[in-house]
């Protein structure tokens, strides 16, 4: 029995999603017609590909060797793609990028809208997420980290710093009038989980030497809507600031943190000229938003 094509691109959904429902999703197909059609390619491979446990679908080893091949056929598909649609002076098709949910927020919205204005024919994703984006289970096709990854075939580029200070609601500053580092101590503060905080970047808080977190949350505009209900104080991005007139930034001489976006890519797709030239766009606008919102805040 000879391979069906279309049966690969599914065998990839399984892998990545882990299960057949997470697959059909993907595919927006059914679980069960997906089961049949990785059925059918195991026939044709005559080897199982995937062990099911309750953890979900793994790679058996045939699987592990197909898998290779697998990407190798999907990275020159997209090549091909990429070849036609790069032809015309505009970008097309559909790109998917990975951010933190602040940077999401505050940052992604005019620099993608500036971008689709140029581009029509272009559709865009913004996946935010208050963890990091796993490329390569394809769940983007590029993303926005605050520290750059050390492991994997990735292909990583800083994008920018930007700057966070100690802010809170105009109520609670006029309450609790802080002058000196030592007006912090016993003030309430508002910030990320501490078992969900998914990068040590983004531990502010215990870097300031704070123990208790009195109202917390993994998303960075849930931490600032909390700050503006005037019960506390948080680490806000000054880029985030415009968009919250009610917050202002305090101790800014004395405290003030740097980070850092990067923009990470698989590495196979630096032979895509579409994703290239998307990627430099969206660097350059990216970096040009932190410093207009900065200089706003």
């Amino acid at each position: 029995m000879e391979p069906h094509w279309d049966d690969m691109k599914v065998f990839l959904a399984v892998t990545r999603a882990e299960s057949l429902s997470g697959a059909g999703r993907r595919l927006k197909l059914d679980p069960a017609t997906v089961g049949r059609r990785i059925a059918r390619l195991e026939a044709a491979v005559e080897a199982p590909l995937f062990l099911k446990s309750p953890q979900g679908y793994t790679l058996t080893p045939a699987g592990e060797r197909l898998l290779a091949h697998g990407e190798r056929a999907e990275q020159a598909m997209r090549a091909g793609m990429d070849a036609i649609a790069g032809s015309s002076d505009r970008l097309t098709g559909q790109i998917r990028i990975g951010a933190p949910d602040g940077c999401a927020t505050y940052l992604l919205p005019q620099v993608c809208l500036s971008i689709a204005r140029e581009n029509p024919d272009l559709d865009i994703q913004v996946v935010a997420q208050p963890r990091v984006v796993n490329l390569s289970r394809r769940e983007a096709d590029m993303a926005i980290t605050v520290s750059p990854p050390t492991a994997g075939q990735l292909l990583v580029k800083k994008i920018t710093d930007y700057r966070l200070h100690l802010a809170g609601a105009e109520d609670f500053l006029a309450r609790h009038p802080i002058q000196a580092r030592a007006d912090l101590r016993g003030l309430p503060m508002v910030g990320y989980i501490p078992d969900m905080i998914f990068d040590a970047e983004l531990d502010y808080l215990h870097e300031l030497g704070v123990d208790r977190v009195a109202l917390a949350s993994n998303s960075v505009p849930v931490q600032l809507r909390m700050t503006e209900g005037g019960q506390g104080l948080c680490v806000a991005h000054d880029f985030a600031l415009p968009f919250h007139p009610r917050l202002r930034r305090v101790l800014s001489e004395e405290i003030a943190l740097k980070r850092a976006f990067y923009l990470v890519r698989h590495q196979s797709d630096q032979r895509s000229e579409r994703l290239n030239r998307f990627s430099a766009v969206l660097a350059e606008r990216l970096k040009a938003e932190v410093y207009q919102l900065e200089g706003a805040a």
